[in-house]
């Protein structure tokens, strides 16, 4: 036991120090925080990350505090996931490829009392990964001017959270969170010709905040097998405490002068309010389907931005988002000793709208596919861990903007093991 809790935070020392790299390539990145992060677990992936109204005693759900609250007394977990991802950036007659992969999560939930589940982890939010450049003709002039742009940089949380059934049917939860990050992205312009002014913008902020979540699932049976899963959540927003930070360099070729000006936007940056539900049916140990819908109030918060030569924070930039999501689960007979029986296999599918906006525009809408296997671990005496396996395409387009195809492939393993038992010898 003492082996299993020090390679369990092992791996969470090797999440954090992987969080540090991008996971993206996408210029969508540039805007907002980032692209934002799934933060669902290696089950729910191939079920396209429903989890709302997910409640099963064997794997860890963060996506609805109130789910800890289902696991059994024997029961120890831990669950890490990489990932890999393909993309394909489309604009015009143009096409361009990047590869990814990524540390996902590291958490884990054990029973700290009857009724009492209690997880703990490290889970990404945003990422922000991008470089490209264009060229433009100065009007009435032969001069062009070469445009640079490039940022890295997101927000991760080390969470900890407990889920309590109240009674039978009722149970809350919620997840406490230390969020923190850096952000950085750049704009270089520089022209071809000498007596043209060289402009370069670095616009940085580093995050050091919390992040509270709340979660309830209401237990419905409506037969001997079959039982419906209410659930609902709620993400408290608020500002992040942090200075965003523009600085602007400007510099004459012709005569090497250089001016630096560095602007504050004080303290606009935000979380939004969120709000989620999701209904799930449940038939015995074989079948689970749920559906979710999220909002985040994306469109009330205040995000920096420059307005006639000032960096201050904005409210016209974002916008409310929603995510609708769909999944199921069906596994034949999980006590059969044929192999594939055991198996997990999953669907999913979603649609979501942007949080943010390109030049006053809404950004791209996402469609999503996913498709999973949860393959079961088998030792001496158990077959409680699973190893699962899914596969997501993601399609973010919008009209006269770059479209985006993803291809993600996810491996997560859960450790669940009988910790606690006490052995008899006859």
């Amino acid at each position: 036991m003492k082996k299993c809790i020090i390679g369990s935070v092992l791996a969470s020392m090797m999440a954090v120090t992987a969080f540090s790299q991008s996971g993206t390539n996408s210029p969508y990145s540039q805007y907002g925080l980032g692209i934002l992060s799934d933060q669902s677990q290696s089950f729910s992936r191939g079920m396209n990350g429903v989890g709302l109204g997910l409640r099963k005693g064997n794997v860890v759900n963060t996506l609805n505090p109130a789910s800890y609250s289902a696991v059994d007394s024997l029961t120890m977990m831990f669950d890490v996931a990489l990932s890999g991802q393909i993309s394909n950036f489309k604009e015009g007659g143009k096409r361009i490829n990047a590869k990814n992969a990524d540390f996902e999560y590291a958490v884990g939930l054990f029973r700290l009392m009857p009724h009492v589940g209690v997880s703990f982890g490290v889970l990404p939010y945003s990422n922000v990964g991008y470089q490209y450049s264009s060229t433009r003709s100065l009007e009435n002039s032969s001069i062009t001017m070469t445009d640079t742009y490039s940022g890295d940089g997101g927000a991760h949380q080390v969470f900890v959270g407990a889920g309590w059934r109240i009674f039978k049917p009722l149970s809350i939860g919620f997840n406490a969170a230390y969020l923190w990050g850096s952000f950085s992205r750049g704009f270089t312009s520089v022209g071809s010709e000498s007596q043209v002014l060289t402009v370069s913008k670095i616009y940085s902020v580093d995050v050091s905040s919390y992040k509270l979540d709340a979660g309830l699932q209401w237990q419905q049976p409506i037969s001997k097998k079959d039982e419906l899963v209410l659930g609902l959540t709620f993400g408290l927003g608020h500002k992040l405490g942090a200075d965003p930070l523009c600085v602007i360099n400007t510099t004459d070729a012709s005569t090497s002068v250089s001016r630096s000006d560095t602007l504050h936007a004080g303290n606009a940056l935000e979380l939004p309010m969120s709000y989620g539900v999701g209904l799930s049916w449940i038939h015995g140990n074989k079948f689970f389907v749920g559906a979710d819908v999220t909002v985040q109030k994306w469109g009330s918060v205040s995000y920096p931005g420059e307005v006639d030569d000032k960096y201050v924070g904005r409210t016209d930039l974002m916008k409310d988002s929603y995510k609708a999501t769909l999944g199921a689960d069906y596994v034949p007979n999980p006590v059969s000793r044929r192999f594939l029986h055991r198996v997990h296999y999953k669907v999913g599918a979603g649609y979501a709208t942007p949080y943010y906006k390109i030049n006053g525009k809404d950004g791209p809408k996402e469609l999503s596919l996913s498709a999973g296997f949860g393959i079961p671990l088998q030792n001496a005496y158990n077959n409680r861990s699973q190893l699962n396996v899914s596969a997501q395409w993601v399609r973010s387009s919008a009209k006269d903007m770059i479209t985006d195809n993803t291809f993600r492939i996810t491996v997560g393993l859960t450790f669940n093991e009988r910790w606690f038992a006490k052995w008899k010898i006859d």
